[in-house]
């Protein structure tokens, strides 16, 4: 344990540390890698523009059609976890209001929005929530569940609206750009993939490798039907985004293993200070360096912690990884996101969400 003051201490070697740190993250990265696998094995299939299709004649208005979309990134995001909602829906939700002929720019970053915004629901809802609780601060499954329902339940609908508000003059234009129509590609390997690794991160508590092996064999599959090159997988899955990503992880857990800086930092923030910290450390290095980095040592504020790194990245698209995986996403169907945008929009949508989250929370004791 650190002095008093901050500094270093004896402890665990460096080889301890690292190792340590390594199996906190190295979860997060292969889940995330087999997810995007998975999400071009069905973009192959045209599985995304049929879904968007289908949305798009559920709804009578641009309005309805984009709480219906908001609505569907809701649940998936908080039954699977954001990085899928952001990977499979971003695409979906393009496609949507290109069928509609509505402007997409609304339904193209309520896509990322919504995710982070909607991540705070179960332990599988965002990676940080897991290496959150992994000193167990908030329990798993329902008992998690009962501390954050009322955080994530203001948060979704504090953003939405906020959605709403900021984009209902472009929810009455109508776009250039339509969705052409594709010949039919019977999605079975995409559809059949994305309903596997669906189900694999609800049942399996530690889904990684499973995910993984699914990504990998659906992208084989396609690349032998002639669908898929394997040079596009591979600039999907970004190997050197994520490979970044994680030593930065790995090297921030292995910091606060040897450091007790961040944890005294915490302890003397406050449950207000520790959400602020949380959220400008997420903006910073990205929220799953951040959550290494803040909860090697059992956060004073578990629940305040989770509502800065999760809401936080809301701010910036350097502040979670889903938002990084939007950006590709977006590409990938030939929309135009911009960072410039997504901090203007995230500047209104971020503090205002943090800050009704954590009163709720306090106000109603929902949280520790």
């Amino acid at each position: 344990m650190a002095s008093p003051s901050g500094g270093a201490a004896a402890g665990p070697d460096l080889t301890s540390h690292i190792l340590d740190a390594a199996r906190q993250a190295w979860p997060a990265f292969v889940l995330v890698s087999g997810l995007l696998l998975v999400g071009k094995a069905a973009d192959a299939d045209g599985l995304f523009e049929s879904v968007g299709r289908r949305l798009e004649g559920w709804s009578r208005s641009p309005l309805a059609l984009l709480a219906t979309c908001i609505a569907l990134d809701v649940v998936v995001t908080a039954t699977l976890n954001l990085d899928t909602a952001v990977v499979f829906l971003t695409p979906i939700l393009v496609h949507a209001a290109r069928a509609r002929g509505a402007d997409e720019t609304p339904f193209l970053y309520s896509a990322v929005f919504m995710a982070n915004a909607s991540s705070l629901y179960l332990p599988g809802s965002n990676l940080t929530n897991l290496l959150v609780s992994a000193h167990d601060p908030l329990g798993g499954g329902s008992a998690f569940a009962g501390h954050m329902i009322v955080p994530a339940l203001t948060a979704t609908v504090v953003t939405a609206f906020g959605l709403v508000a900021i984009f209902r003059s472009r929810l009455r234009r109508r776009s250039s750009q339509t969705a052409a129509a594709a010949a039919h590609k019977p999605p079975l390997v995409g559809a059949g993939a994305a309903a596997i690794a669906a189900a694999l991160t609800v049942v399996l508590g530690n889904p990684a490798l499973a995910v993984l092996g699914v990504g990998l064999a659906a992208v084989a599959l396609q690349i032998a039907r002639g669908r898929l090159q394997w040079r596009g997988a591979v600039r999907a899955v970004g190997p050197f985004t994520l490979a970044a990503l994680f030593v930065a992880a790995v090297a921030l857990g292995v910091l606060a293993r040897s450091w007790d800086g961040p944890s005294q930092l915490l302890a003397s923030a406050g449950r207000w200070g520790t959400a602020g910290v949380g959220a400008l450390t997420a903006v910073a290095v990205n929220n799953l360096p951040a959550a290494v980095l803040l909860s090697a040592h059992r956060p004073a504020y578990p629940a305040a912690l989770l509502i800065g790194l999760n809401l936080g990245p809301n701010l910036a698209v350097t502040g979670s990884l889903s938002a990084l995986l939007w950006f590709r996403a977006a590409r990938s169907v030939a929309a135009k996101p911009s960072i410039r945008r997504y901090s203007l929009i995230g500047v209104v949508l971020a503090p205002l969400a943090i800050a009704t989250a954590l009163a709720a929370s306090v106000v109603l004791g929902s949280g520790p």
